[in-house]
């Protein structure tokens, strides 16, 4: 039995067999050698069950009806036994074999309840070609209101917290993973530790960006997610987020 502290990677999907793959794959190639892999799936009716019954690395599938990508991402939460946690889903991968190890080191040395990177979104098809960087830098707990955000697949977070503040809220379609991290790190102060690096690739066209009316969908859940933690945005908050998504279309790594 390892010595090393657990991680546990949470991937939830459907009918992922084009690109689940990848996913799989970079959890295995990881250096770091105490890794649990959950996988939730939605009851897919394409291969994806059948190629992730080829990588034995993983610890447990899961194959049923759900209530949508953050339903299965808590069960994913509910079923881990590692001390920290991170959600990698079925169309994002690693950017190298080192990703989890130095997440790990950087937990251990810092302290830290809560770790985020950067992440570069690519092509669909061709997942070398970068289309958007986002570096996520050192925050202040101001910048929140000025349109700041962590990226998301690149936050893990010791399940301490998990116990702590809660799941995903699932009343929020596209904005829980921004209301869980606006919960934690702006309302409670949990403490966070920057790793500066590209972690995650994330292939185009998730939910919240795929276009303007859903981008509009995510604009009001995110006033939502403030709301029902007793926040005030400001009044250019809001207007702020977009905005930094524009940016990251014309940085480049």
């Amino acid at each position: 039995m390892s010595s090393k502290p657990k991680i546990s990677i949470i991937t939830a999907g459907f009918n992922s067999a084009a690109t689940i793959r990848d996913t799989l794959q970079c959890i295995a190639d990881q250096s770091y050698s105490n890794i649990e892999h959950l996988i939730i799936d939605g009851a897919s009716s394409d291969d994806t069950i059948a190629i992730v019954k080829e990588f034995p690395h993983v610890a447990k599938i899961i194959s049923e009806k759900d209530n949508g990508i953050y339903d299965a991402m808590n069960k994913g939460i509910n079923l881990a036994t590692g001390d920290i946690i991170g959600i990698l889903n079925s169309d994002d991968f690693y950017t190298h074999e080192n990703v989890l190890a130095n997440v790990m080191e950087r937990f251990q040395s810092s302290g830290a309840q809560a770790l985020y990177g950067d992440l570069v979104y690519v092509q669909e098809k061709n997942t070398d070609k970068i289309m958007r960087f986002w570096k996520a830098g050192n925050n202040e707990l101001k910048d929140w209101k000025r349109g700041w955000m962590p990226p998301h697949p690149t936050f893990f977070v010791r399940k301490e917290v998990y116990e702590k503040y809660g799941l995903f809220d699932l009343d929020l379609r596209s904005a829980a993973d921004y209301e869980f991290m606006l919960r934690t790190v702006y309302k409670n102060k949990i403490t966070t530790t920057y790793l500066p690096e590209i972690l995650v690739k994330m292939r185009l066209g998730g939910v919240s960006n795929a276009n303007l009316p859903n981008r509009w969908l995510a604009n009001k859940e995110d006033r939502l997610a403030w709301k029902k933690n007793g926040l005030d945005t400001g009044f250019f908050t809001m207007y702020f987020k977009p905005l930094r998504k524009l940016l990251q279309i014309v940085r480049r790594p």
